[in-house]
């Protein structure tokens, strides 16, 4: 069969289809009143086009995951976002959706992030700084007051703590009257990128391991919308790795999740459907194009070979997408709003399902409202005015395109070969292998910049002289105040006895070998504080120590 008559064969399943998912409009034409074609394919012989790109929605997913791509709906606009205690964060949620946002995105500060409540003494000066304070479900009531949990997406980008941020979440779903089966979105829950690239992890890795795998199991029975983990490259590529070494890190990542579900006794198409991925988006389009192209390829080929995966949604890599922090500077801030389009516009390009731009002042500050709004803005231009969502995988084809993708397949897949060899991804992370890896790529990229062979506008070349930022959003030490005499007034109220109750039984429970997910739900509604319950495990785990590099 022709590639023409396989395109035609495609288009007729995905017609089929739209009778449940039609496509945003029944035309789509550009400026000179061209008809675009849903997916264009080569008009001529293709030598491997079916093995490596294929049709979208179909392996190995090269073009896209789904069908009609953005000519059904555009990604999710999922602007990350928290700072202060809950109530400032509501407020900044409440305004996000009614500027079209269409999920939550929840940042957390230092001390959620690590098991700290407000009042322990190593969260002094850190709290609500980075993200929302958040010490017991009390704080989460007040955090999604007002936003219906079963209309509305929630990614949360916790991990240590990720087990209980779930819990909360559930119970403050059930006391709006809905259920945990009806509410859906995303915990990072991805630990093994801590220990190589980020830094907020609390237990060792046997002991996360199967904290993850415990929330695997019970959302497969308890949650089915919810995405269980969030592999993530994200903070690998803010640690200074390559294009490459974020692809392979990542699905090495990946693959050990896998892995340790399986043994623990899960089918691997149980849970592989809700495994979900979160990339950075970069500076350079066309490269940061071909990596989420090839990343899709690799985890296809990987699922289907590595783990017999027969369900294709446990082929299909899904992914979020953020534009690049460590890009953005001080100097000359509004650049920013440049790179952050080209980065959002690689990430569409590339065929990313939700998207979070960054704000032009976040060198600087947390953003202001203005500054999030122009960011949020920057999605929507391109969603609604660019043309570029109206066909599948536009720079499919392109000699460049194509190489690109081929050859970061091919050095990611050389990277996951040695991982393997080391004996897997967490074994390879306490060697320090990635960590040595990300270390000499960051040196290497900094002094290209230091040697003017990388050009930074408005930071080594094509400067101005600048006063002192104006207008920045700053939160105050009057935050920890509050949220510490918050937490004083939760514990005075709560039944003390309940508590202990469900602190204890959640130990004899990480003592044994069963899912400790129950046992943490318990502790939360009984308004035990996320401190009181990392306590616990920290006391039954012990605590990691960081592998040193040099």
């Amino acid at each position: 069969m022709s590639i023409s008559e396989k395109k035609q064969a495609w288009q007729a399943t995905v017609e089929k289809s739209m009778a449940k998912a039609p496509e945003r409009r029944s035309s789509f034409k550009n400026s000179s009143d061209m008809e675009l074609e849903r997916c264009y394919a080569p008009q001529f012989d293709y030598p491997g086009y079916e093995e490596n790109l294929g049709f979208p929605g179909q392996f190995p997913f090269t073009r896209g995951v789904q069908p009609t791509m953005y000519r059904g709906r555009f990604w999710t606009m999922r602007q990350y976002a928290g700072f202060g205690n809950a109530a400032e964060s509501n407020e900044r949620y409440k305004y996000l959706l009614s500027a079209g946002q269409t999920g939550l995105s929840i940042a957390f500060d230092l001390p959620t992030q690590m098991g700290y409540d407000s009042d322990a003494s190593m969260s002094r000066g850190e709290v609500g700084k980075v993200g929302v304070a958040i010490d017991s479900l009390a704080d989460m009531e007040v955090l999604f007051d007002g936003i219906p949990l079963d209309k509305v997406s929630t990614s949360m980008t916790i991990n240590s703590t990720a087990s209980i941020l779930l819990a909360m979440y559930i119970a403050v779903a059930e006391k709006q009257g809905v259920t945990p089966d009806k509410i859906s979105g995303t915990i990072q829950n991805d630990i093994l990128k801590e220990y190589m690239a980020r830094g907020t992890y609390i237990y060792p890795p046997k002991e996360s391991m199967r904290i993850i795998t415990d929330i695997f199991a019970y959302c497969k029975d308890n949650v089915p919308k919810w995405n269980t983990i969030s592999i993530s490259g994200y903070h690998i590529r803010e640690a200074g790795s390559s294009a490459v070494q974020e692809v392979a890190f990542t699905l090495a990542d990946g693959i050990a999740y896998v892995e340790a579900a399986v043994k623990a006794g899960l089918d691997v198409d149980e849970f592989a459907p809700r495994l979900a991925f979160f990339f950075n988006a970069h500076n350079n389009l066309l490269e940061e194009v071909a990596k989420f192209r090839a990343a899709r390829r690799m985890w296809a080929r990987i699922m289907r070979e590595r783990f017999k995966a027969k369900d294709p949604r446990s082929q299909m890599l899904r992914f979020h997408t953020q534009t690049a922090g460590c890009t953005l500077t001080a100097q000359q801030p509004d650049n920013n709003i440049m790179r952050v389009t080209l980065q959002a516009l690689a990430a569409v390009l590339g065929g990313t399902q939700s998207l979070h731009t960054n704000s032009r002042d976040e060198a600087l500050a947390l953003p202001t409202e203005e500054s999030v709004r122009i960011a949020l803005r920057t999605q929507q231009v391109i969603a609604y005015e660019s043309g570029v969502a109206d066909s599948i995988d536009p720079l499919a084809g392109s000699f460049l395109v194509e190489s690109l993708t081929d050859q970061i397949e091919q050095q990611a897949m050389a990277y996951i070969e040695k991982i393997d060899s080391l004996g897997g991804a967490v074994e390879a992370i306490s060697r320090g292998f990635q960590q040595k890896e990300i270390q000499d790529s960051a040196y290497s990229y900094q002094r290209s910049i230091e040697k003017d062979e990388t050009i930074i506008v408005g930071v080594n070349k094509f400067t101005v002289e600048e006063g002192a930022p104006q207008g920045l959003l700053k939160v105050t030490d009057e935050v920890e105040v509050k949220q510490k005499q918050a937490l004083a007034a939760m514990k005075a109220k709560r039944d003390g006895a309940q508590v202990e109750k469900t602190l204890k039984a959640l130990e004899e429970a990480a003592k044994g070998s069963g899912n400790l997910m129950p046992y943490i739900l318990d502790a939360v509604k009984s308004y035990a504080t996320l401190g009181e319950i990392a306590n616990v495990m920290r006391g039954v785990f012990g605590v990691h120590r960081e592998t040193v590099v040099l």
